[in-house]
C-alpha cells in the first residue's frame, strides 16, 4: 500500500516573480521538509508538466534545483494533458507498490501567464484530436461548448445549473488560501450574460471556465508501513486511470464514459460506494464537465446531474460536498499542477488542516482528474491512516 507522507501548496495565480524552475524548485523543498525526511532519503522524482507556453522545456531537472542531493537521482517528467498532475501521482505510486522506491517525490507546475493570451488557447487545443477539433472556434472552451450545446439539446437548457456550479466553487474558493480568484460571485452575476460575463463559446459564459494560472503543488510518497512511522499518513486506498478516445467523433461526449469506468475501478479496488465518500474533488475545468461529472461518478442519472446542485447536494453542508477547495473554478487551473493539488487539498482535509474549507469529520476522499475532454481519466481515493 502507498502513502501520502508529507506535501507542499504554493499559491495559484499570475505569479510575475516565479518562473517554472523556481515553482518546481520551491514546493520541491517544502513538501521534503513536511515529510520529514532528508533529501537524500528520495529515491525517484516525478514533475507533472504539460508545458508549451514558454520555449524552455525538459522540466524534470529543475527538481533538482531543491538541494544538490537530488542530483543523480532519477527524474522524470509526466504529461497527460489536463490529468498531467494525477499522472505523475499514479507513476509515484506504481513506484512505492512496486517496491522500487522508499520516498517518491512527485511535484505538479506550470508556468502559463508567460505566453501571450491568444497562443494559450492554441497550446491547450494540443489536448484535442487537431486533425478533427484544431480549428474549433474559442479553443478548448469551444470545445466544452461543442459538449454544453449537444448536452442541453438531449436534457434541456441547463445555463441555471452552470452557473449554481460556478457561484458554488467560487463560494468555497473564499476559504482556500491558495486560491487565485477568492471572491464570492454569487449566482445571479454567474448566470447573467453581460460586458463582465459574456458568452465565450456556445453556452459557456466567462463564469463557466476555469482560470488560466501559474503554480505548483508536491507530495512525498512512501510504503504504509514506512508512512506509520511517520507523522501523518494518507493511504492511497485506490488509484484507477482510463484513457478513451481522443476524438470527439468516435464516443458520446456527453456520456464521459471514461470518467465513470475509472470511478467503477476505483470503487471495486478500494471497496467503497459514492455514499462512502466525504467529500469529493473533481475536475471542473468547465461547469459543464462538473455537471456531467455528477452523472459519471453516480450521484445523479444521466440528464439529472442539475438535481445535484439545485437542490444543494454538492455544497458543503451537502450529501456529497464538491470541491471544497473551489475547484479549477476558484483556485486557478494550472495543467500540471491540478491533480497534485487535489491531491494535496484532499489530504488536508483529512488530516482536519483544511482551516476554513474544512469538512467536518472527513474520514474518506474522491479525486477526478481528467485530461482532455474525459479522455485521460484518473480516480484516486484517500483515507487518513494516522
Amino acid at each position: 500500500m502507498t502513502c501520502i507522507v508529507g506535501w507542499a501548496h504554493g499559491a495559484f495565480g499570475k505569479l510575475e516573480n516565479d518562473d517554472l524552475e523556481s515553482l518546481i524548485a520551491r514546493v520541491a523543498k517544502e513538501a521534503v521538509a513536511d515529510a520529514g525526511i532528508g533529501f537524500e532519503d528520495i529515491d525517484a522524482i516525478y514533475v507533472g508538466n504539460f508545458g508549451g507556453f514558454e520555449k524552455q522545456s525538459f522540466p524534470a531537472a529543475f527538481a533538482l534545483d531543491a538541494d544538490p542531493a537530488f542530483r543523480f537521482k532519477p527524474a522524470t517528467r509526466v504529461e497527460n494533458a489536463c490529468a498531467t498532475g494525477s499522472a505523475a501521482v499514479h507513476m509515484g505510486i506504481n513506484d512505492i507498490r512496486a517496491r522500487k522506491s522508499g520516498f517518491v517525490l512527485v511535484v505538479g507546475a506550470e508556468k502559463m501567464t508567460v505566453a501571450p493570451g491568444r497562443e494559450i488557447g492554441d497550446i491547450l487545443l494540443n489536448a484535442c484530436y487537431r486533425k478533427e477539433e484544431g480549428d474549433t472556434e474559442g479553443g478548448f472552451a469551444g470545445i466544452f461548448g461543442q459538449i454544453a450545446q449537444l448536452y442541453f439539446q438531449r436534457y434541456g437548457d441547463q445555463s441555471a445549473a452552470m452557473a449554481r456550479i460556478a457561484a458554488k466553487n467560487h463560494k468555497n474558493g473564499v476559504a482556500n488560501p491558495f486560491a487565485q480568484l477568492r471572491k464570492d460571485l454569487g449566482f445571479e452575476f454567474c448566470n447573467t450574460v453581460g460586458d463582465k460575463n459574456p458568452i465565450v463559446a456556445g453556452p459557456i459564459r466567462r463564469t463557466d471556465c476555469s482560470l488560466v494560472s501559474d503554480g505548483a503543488a508536491a507530495l512525498v510518497l512512501a510504503d504504509t508501513e514506512t508512512a506509520l512511522q511517520r507523522p501523518k499518513a494518507v493511504h492511497v486506498r485506490a488509484a484507477a486511470h482510463t484513457q478513451d478516445y481522443m476524438p470527439l467523433s468516435k464516443r458520446d461526449i456527453v456520456a464521459f464514459e471514461g470518467c465513470e469506468a475509472a470511478w467503477q475501478k476505483a470503487h471495486e479496488a478500494a471497496g467503497t460506494t459514492l455514499d462512502d465518500l466525504s467529500f469529493v474533488e473533481t475536475h471542473d475545468c468547465f461547469t459543464i464537465a462538473e455537471l456531467i461529472e455528477y452523472e459519471a461518478m453516480g450521484l445523479a442519472p444521466k440528464g439529472e446531474g442539475a438535481r445535484a446542485i439545485e437542490e444543494g447536494w454538492t455544497e458543503k453542508d451537502g450529501r456529497l460536498p464538491v470541491n471544497p477547495s473551489g475547484g479549477l473554478k476558484a483556485k486557478g487551473h494550472p495543467i500540471g499542477a491540478t491533480g497534485v493539488s487535489m491531491h494535496v487539498m484532499s489530504a488536508l482535509q483529512l488530516m482536519g488542516e483544511a482551516g476554513d474549507m474544512q469538512i467536518p469529520d472527513a474520514t474518506l476522499a474522491g479525486i477526478f482528474n481528467m485530461g482532455g475532454a474525459a479522455v485521460a481519466n484518473y480516480v484516486s481515493i484517500l483515507e487518513r491512516l494516522r
